[in-house]
């Protein structure tokens, strides 16, 4: 039994006695049409909604950390040229072999790199007919001389596109970013600000509201907020409170922010980002290596649906070969056999809610197909290895870090009420 098989299953029998809120609706194949193949599977088209009654419409804002510090390498071969850009500084290179004020030595391979490409990624797994996309930018002129910003009433984010069905408009607009590359220091508020601006419709907003949708924020950084109180080049209380106060105006405007921290301390659960998903019932998300933003991002479900599984009800073949969008849209395959089959499509909503959709399907087996049924199949296996395989590392990182806390903390030597040292706490 694989581990996502495994884990679904745990998730189902735990949910039983629920009641079925999620909405499984068959797209492909119609009604009454017979599938044709040289091979024995079916393919599936759909949505699932964990809102039975919310229209399955998005409004997603992409919100992304351009400043100094995501010049860094990533820790991934990003521009897939063969060779992994490394950071000078935590490297042993010899003296002079680059440059002082080199962060990558590919540049291409950098967290900006990163993230603009997860961004590129997660629009192929969308619908322009259901979601519209939007993008913004931020980081924070710095006085070179003071530390503090540039202008008292400068702009630290930047709307680099309004929220729009053209993905090609968007995928342009990811190109004049990392064509103007990354400075400056980190202000989350006016990256989130400006996106609440954009998706609530408020005053100057540039994009159209869209009564229904449902808002989201996807908001990327590497880093701690370092603006807009005092130096540019640390954080302190007064970044963090802002960033958080805007995210409580997110979340009166009803809309949810998903955070993702990317880097070495991702799994230290950064304070700032996760309360900022918290308080807007979003979520927050560790990745150690930036590069690994690039899966995740296709990965996410802002539909608020987990799983997805396909079952051929007539053969008891029980398929997980389902590639499962943000949005809640699917593509999956299942075995099927010639003649009548009948097919149960059941979806896992993240509150542990699940729902089912049945169909007839018929099948006629051809002796002779083409390669593009088996590629995609293969593609979406390849897919979903490379998630779990993601998910089980992450377990892993999280569980050895709470193990060098516990560590730790009984490593800490203890007051003697005399006023000496005690002994060392001795695990139990």
């Amino acid at each position: 039994m694989s581990i996502r098989i495994a884990l679904l299953a745990i998730a189902w029998l735990a949910s039983v006695g629920a009641s079925a809120e999620v909405r499984v609706v068959i797209d492909s194949p119609a009604p009454g049409q017979t599938l044709e193949d040289h091979v024995h599977q079916a393919r599936i088209e759909g949505r699932a909604s964990a809102e039975t009654e919310a229209p399955d419409v998005f409004d997603v804002m992409l919100v992304l950390d351009v400043s100094h510090s995501t010049r860094a390498a990533s820790g991934s071969d990003v521009d897939g040229d063969g060779t992994i850009g490394l950071n000078p500084r935590h490297e042993l290179l010899p003296p002079g072999a680059v440059a002082g004020d080199t962060l990558s030595t590919d540049p291409q391979d950098s967290i900006l790199y990163a993230e603009m490409l997860a961004a590129r990624t997660l629009l192929e797994g969308l619908d322009p007919n259901r979601v519209r996309v939007g993008l913004i930018s931020f980081a924070g002129e710095v006085n070179p001389i003071t530390g503090r910003r540039l202008r008292i009433d400068q702009e630290d984010a930047w709307l680099e596109m309004p929220l729009t069905s053209d993905y090609d408009a968007v995928r342009a607009r990811l190109d004049s970013i990392l064509a103007r590359g990354a400075s400056g220091a980190t202000n989350f508020s006016a990256g989130v600000r400006l996106a609440i601006r954009e998706l609530a419709g408020l005053s100057g907003a540039r994009s159209m509201p869209r009564p229904g949708a449902r808002r989201v924020v996807l908001f990327l950084t590497d880093g701690l907020p370092t603006l807009p109180a005092g130096k540019g080049n640390e954080s302190d209380p007064g970044d963090k409170e802002a960033a958080i106060r805007a995210a409580e105006l997110a979340r009166k405007a009803g809309i949810t922010v998903n955070t993702y921290a990317l880097g070495h301390g991702a799994l230290q659960y950064p304070k700032t980002v996760t309360e900022m998903a918290r308080l807007t019932l979003g979520t927050f998300t560790p990745i150690q290596k930036p590069g690994d933003i690039i899966m995740v991002l296709r990965g996410v479900s802002f539909a608020d649906v987990e799983d997805v599984v396909v079952t051929n009800l007539t053969t008891g073949d029980f398929s997980t070969d389902v590639s499962l969008n943000p949005d809640g849209s699917f593509t999956g395959f299942v075995p099927v056999r010639e003649g009548k089959n009948r097919v149960r499509v059941s979806a896992l909503a993240s509150d542990g809610s699940k729902g089912a959709a049945e169909f007839d399907l018929l099948f006629d087996h051809q002796q002779f197909g083409g390669r593009a049924p088996m590629a995609e199949l293969e593609r979406i296996r390849e897919q979903n290895k490379q998630l779990e395989i993601h998910r089980l590392e992450m377990d892993i990182e999280a569980f050895r870090e709470q193990q060098r806390k516990e560590l730790l903390l009984r490593a800490e030597p203890r007051s003697d009420p005399e006023g000496g040292v005690g002994d060392r706490t001795e695990a139990p």
